[in-house]
């Protein structure tokens, strides 16, 4: 071997064969250099110093940011290396909220991890003396910035992967935090709630929200019946919790610990994944006869429906008015088993184990409620059930395997399938040629749309029409193609986006892991557990067959659509921002605040707040309000809106302004 062509690593000749960084090239022969801040699907940051290695002549280097050269001398643990990491250690943890006992990633920390491996047992610096408030606004994360040490791997996966950047560092030198812009809560930004940062978080600093004592309160409530759904991807992840291979298929444990855990009936998500195929379906064939809102999105990741709320309202009209798998089992299950039951939809409390965080600020949006009561009560993580099954000290490989209950146990591998990326897509193609031509489809696996490239394509001839099908994961992905469909460099009828790396085998509720060769492990599981199953179309499903014929009449029909499907609306607004124009300090004032968001801006509320100064100028009453300019009421669709002590009016134009100040502020003030 030629010198010139290779480098030295430990006293050992490699041969360089295109390496772009010593630490690729480290790990290529069996050495594990330690990083904190390196991801291989995010740029590069070069930030913790974890992964330092001394290079002969040039001193300490990070390895994940040096390319190596021919004939470099490489030591990877002399040393200068060894204190070097210790001490990077040490500043970390003297920076770090250490009550590692109570931290939900106990056990999972990569910090804890390091100092434990480099027997890091007493630290020189002292110890952090500010507490910073949590976040536990989001619905699906909390962020503990006492927690963080500023890794960065949050910021660029937010940014790079997701597109979407609400994550970044705020303030200068020790003061520096990372958090959303002008350190908003996460609820008060355009967080989709992917769960993607707490993935990739090395910490505890941004974590799944745990709500396992829910579950638990609900199971010991003699006065509900518990039932729970399991998504698709979670069978084929919860085993690696419990040292089991990446992929493999732990379906019949997952319903057993289930059962043992307390839950009065375990049922599958998938099928309402069968559902959905059919609704979507259907409601496909419909605009692509009528030629309008095409190409047609899925809508079954609640990330991607809210990324476009907010970002892409343009698009929200080719949105597939299908709810989620999830949302359609929880309206079957309260508005129409619980009649058959002959129980009140408030008696039975419907539990979802998904593999997304998402799917928990889902089940919270008040459109899934009918009259105060949730559809889906609670949706807990894979990350969450193991975590009960360890509570519960059931060793999980001992468990029997059992089968989930009926009516809503027996499904289709069309459903199945929802859980990896293309999925959803495959479903439908196998679906439409039957629903156009009346004739059953020979070929149902559809390869072009597998795999995790960033970005697949189809062309399925139906009856003589050309089908083009478009498959994205990651939103980052799916922004840049929406962009190309706008500047008219591509053009499909059907695309499905979902907001995980992977789809939902690789959603934030899953057991941690940075590999992809994971998250291609339980896709595979996925396809596996496809071929096992003895009905592989949704529409040869006789369970969801008798549900039309009971509850739901016919594919798209009214109440189909009441019980299956949903609205969207724009989101692109600012929430929760007020401008103080009027400010009184006296007992009875009456608050008054005007929406000057987009929408009801272009309605004319500028003039609308001008007049309401006026009037209180006029009538002599601006000591006894408070007065101000407001983002955002949500009544956009009715603008101008105002709220008067906590009462929101809508259509309240310039003329109209007389009459409210009159009925909705004088009789308050009188």
């Amino acid at each position: 071997m030629e010198l010139k062509k290779s480098v030295i690593i430990d006293n050992q000749v490699v041969e360089l064969n295109g390496e772009k960084s010593i630490l690729e090239l480290t790990r290529k022969i069996g050495i594990d250099i330690p990083t904190l801040c390196y991801h291989s699907e995010l740029s590069l940051y070069g930030a913790c110093r974890m992964c330092v290695v001394e290079v002969e002549g040039r001193g300490i280097m990070a390895s994940c940011s040096t390319p190596p050269t021919p004939g470099m001398k490489i030591y990877t643990n002399s040393p200068r290396v060894q204190r070097v990491r210790r001490t990077v250690l040490e500043l970390l943890l003297a920076n770090h909220d250490r009550e590692c006992t109570t931290c939900d990633k106990n056990g999972s920390c990569k910090l804890q991890e390091l100092a434990n491996r480099f027997g890091v047992k007493k630290i020189r610096f002292g110890e952090r003396d500010i507490k910073l408030p949590l976040d536990t606004s989001s619905p699906s994360i909390v962020r503990d910035p006492n927690k963080c040490i500023l890794c960065g791997d949050c910021v660029r996966m937010c940014s790079e992967v997701q597109g979407i950047g609400i994550l970044d560092f705020i303030g200068r030198g020790s003061k520096v935090i990372v958090g959303p812009a002008f350190n908003k809560k996460l609820s008060d930004v355009e967080c989709v709630n992917c769960g993607q940062c707490s993935a990739v978080c090395p910490t505890g600093a941004l974590v799944v929200k745990d709500q396992t004592d829910q579950a638990w309160a609900a199971i010991n409530d003699p006065g509900k019946l518990v039932v729970v759904q399991v998504a698709p991807a979670v069978r084929v992840a919860l085993g690696e919790e419990f040292g089991l291979p990446a992929g493999e298929i732990v379906t019949g444990k997952v319903v057993s610990a289930l059962k043992r855990l307390g839950f009065d009936k375990v049922f599958d998500t998938c099928i309402s994944a069968d559902l959905t195929v059919i609704e979507e379906t259907n409601e496909f064939i419909s605009r692509l006869k009528k030629g309008e809102n095409l190409p047609q999105f899925t809508s079954c990741c609640p990330a991607w429906v809210k990324y476009a709320e907010h970002n892409e309202s343009d698009f929200l009209k080719n949105l597939s008015s299908c709810r989620s798998p999830q949302q359609m089992f929880g309206s079957l299950i309260k508005k129409h088993w619980a009649a058959e039951l002959g129980k009140k939809p408030e008696d039975i409390f419907v539990v979802s184990i998904m593999p997304c965080t998402a799917k928990k600020y889902e089940a919270n949006q008040p459109k899934f409620s009918t009259d105060g009561v949730k559809d889906v009560d609670l949706v807990l993580t894979t990350q969450e059930l193991a975590r009960m099954i360890r509570e519960a000290g059931l060793v999980f490989d001992a468990l029997d395997i059992e089968s989930f209950d009926t009516p809503f146990g027996f499904t289709s591998g069309a459903g199945v399938i929802f859980g990896a990326t293309g999925g959803v897509a495959e479903a439908v193609l196998r679906a439409a040629h039957e629903f156009v031509t009346g004739e059953p489809i020979e070929q149902i696996n559809f390869e072009e749309v597998r795999g995790f490239d960033s970005l697949k394509e189809a062309t399925v001839e139906i009856q003589g029409n050309e089908i083009k099908v478009a498959v994205v994961h990651g939103l980052g992905n799916a922004k840049k193609l929406l962009n190309d469909i706008k500047e008219g460099k591509a053009q499909y009828h059907i695309i499905e986006v979902m907001a995980c790396p992977g789809g939902c085998v690789g959603g934030a509720g899953q057991p941690i892991s940075v590999s992809m060769e994971d998250k291609k492990e339980r896709a595979k599981g996925i396809y596996n557990a496809d071929k096992l199953s003895q009905l592989r179309k949704s529409q040869d499903n006789p369970v969801v067959t008798r549900f039309y014929e009971k509850w739901l009449e016919k594919p798209n029909s009214e109440t189909a659509h009441e019980s299956l499907h949903t609205s969207y609306s724009n989101r692109g607004r600012i929430i929760g921002e007020d401008i103080r124009l009027l400010t009184s300090k006296e007992e009875d004032k009456v608050d008054v605040a005007v929406c000057v968001g987009t929408c009801c801006y272009l309605k004319g509320s500028y003039d609308t707040l001008k007049q309401f100064m006026e009037k209180a100028e006029e009538l002599g009453v601006k000591d006894r309000m408070n007065l101000h300019a407001t983002f955002c009421l949500e009544c956009c669709e009715q603008g101008p809106a105002i709220k008067v002590n906590g009462e929101v009016i809508s259509g309240v134009t310039p003329e109209k302004v007389d009459a409210v100040f009159k009925e909705k502020v004088l009789k308050k003030l009188k």
